[in-house]
């Protein structure tokens, strides 16, 4: 009994020190804690994000496809990347939509005259030169819409649709017109996608069916929504005159502008990085996009101040039209292909720049682990959780043709008040915000960078 004992004790004993454990946060992140410490000091340090952002908005305003100001805007980028010291700087060519928003109004007829605000929903065509004038149907549900069917034809529909989550909300936006098309409506309003604000058209996309009338659409603030239906209720008559001067122009050539921080050792294995560079017109797009562009570009830049150079390439990527036409995403796929096998990652900055809160992933449970454990090294900038999916609109094409694992800066803030508004300014973004959400990315990128994630 005491030799049995004995032998198991020194064979377990054996075994400890001789079979490789697996990894823990313990035996293989320490080894990156000070890079990510320096990373976020230097982040911290100075508010040179925020003073980018407030450059990019306050220089070149909204930044709409196929628009003189965005392709200025590009340029800049350009320039300024090569000043930073990136390495392959360059523009890759992307056709893009050109949607004209021209001028566009809209007036109460009865039961008082009083202008109203609006905003054209993108994509969406112009009414005739003298405007249309009809009465206005409230419908709060596709259901509703076509249980009062008999009463559509000829009139305006007006989808007073309550806010819940931008996914859940945004189909009366994006298919609204269509639907409503089919059953011989004119035009449509749509209540702003979005939290009731201070009285806030919000714009957009919509998308046209085929086979079906194309008919304006244009989107109302929640507060003269909710006006129209208590009208309605009370069974007052509500007659408006929309005018809406939208159309579009030929396609117009922009780019995707493209960085790099080569990798010391694996520079072919690429983690990308980016947001997109166009915006919707009536702000300034600061939170939708150039604030998710500025601060996935900070992580190079800071990496490259700081001479930290991962194993692997980190690449920046400010994508063209993806508010209107998602062709920026579709290009990078297309022109990178070849290489889409060696891209390791991919992260998307597309939700404000709030207070981070971490990032979402989609990949595989061994991709998650090891992204989890790096998230732990961003716990005083309340960036550590991992939610359960990760994408964007303008790496999903690239990822999903190449199973490329996908990951989304995450951040707490009310941003859907301000989506697609002309309250999109760097008035609601601080320097910390911008400073704190570089450093998570930084971190993030560096560390994936350096180790790898599996597929």
């Amino acid at each position: 009994m005491f030799k049995r004992n004995t032998f198991a004790a020194i064979f377990l004993f054996l075994a400890f020190i001789t079979v490789p454990r697996a990894q823990t946060a313990s035996n293989w992140i320490d080894a990156h804690r000070p890079a990510a410490q320096r990373l976020i000091a230097e982040s911290q340090r100075t508010d040179f994000a925020w003073q980018r952002l407030a450059e990019v908005t306050d220089t070149f305003g909204p930044r709409l496809s196929g628009s003189e100001a965005l392709e200025r805007a590009i340029d800049w980028a350009v320039a300024e990347m090569k000043k930073d010291g990136l390495d392959n700087v360059h523009k890759e060519p992307v056709m893009v939509p050109k949607w004209v928003r021209g001028r566009e109004s809209l007036e109460l007829i009865t039961p008082i005259r009083q202008p109203l605000p609006l905003l054209g929903l993108g994509n969406s065509v112009g009414t005739p030169a003298a405007g249309l004038e009809s009465d206005v149907i409230v419908v709060s549900s596709m259901d509703e819409l076509k249980a009062r069917a008999a009463d559509v034809k000829g009139r305006i529909v007006l989808f007073n649709v309550l806010f819940t989550n931008y996914g859940a909300t945004v189909v009366y936006r994006a298919t609204g017109p269509s639907e409503a098309a089919k059953l011989g409506a004119i035009a449509v309003l749509v209540r702003s996608v979005g939290p009731t604000g201070l009285r806030t058209p919000h714009t957009g996309s919509l998308t046209y069916a085929d086979g079906v009338p194309k008919i304006p659409g244009a989107a109302i603030s929640a507060e003269d929504a909710d006006r129209f239906a208590r009208l309605q209720t009370r069974g007052v008559k509500i007659r408006v005159k929309l005018s809406m001067e939208a159309h579009f122009d030929a396609d117009s050539q922009s780019y995707n502008v493209v960085g790099d921080l080569t990798g010391r050792e694996l520079p072919k294995e690429i983690v990308v990085l980016g947001g997109h560079f166009d915006s919707w017109d009536p702000g300034a797009g600061a939170s939708d996009d150039a604030g998710g562009c500025v601060v996935t570009w900070e992580a190079l830049r800071l990496m490259k101040v700081l001479n930290l150079r991962p194993k692997r390439t980190v690449r920046v990527v400010l994508f063209t039209n993806e508010e209107n036409g998602g062709r920026g995403g579709a290009g990078y796929r297309d022109a990178h292909t070849a290489e889409l096998p060696n891209h390791v990652a991919m992260l998307e900055s597309d939700g404000g720049v709030f207070d981070p809160s971490g990032f979402g992933f989609t990949g595989s449970d061994a991709a998650r682990a090891t992204v989890t454990t790096i998230a732990g090294l961003l716990t005083s900038l309340g960036a550590n959780r991992i939610g359960p999916t990760g994408g964007g609109a303008d790496i999903s094409p690239s990822a999903t043709a190449a199973k490329i694992p996908m990951l989304s800066h995450e951040v707490a803030g009310d941003y859907f008040l301000i989506h697609h508004t002309a309250a999109d300014t760097i008035a609601r973004i601080t320097p910390k915000q911008m400073s704190d959400n570089a450093a998570a990315i930084a971190v993030m990128a560096y560390v994936i960078a350096e180790v790898g994630i599996a597929k």
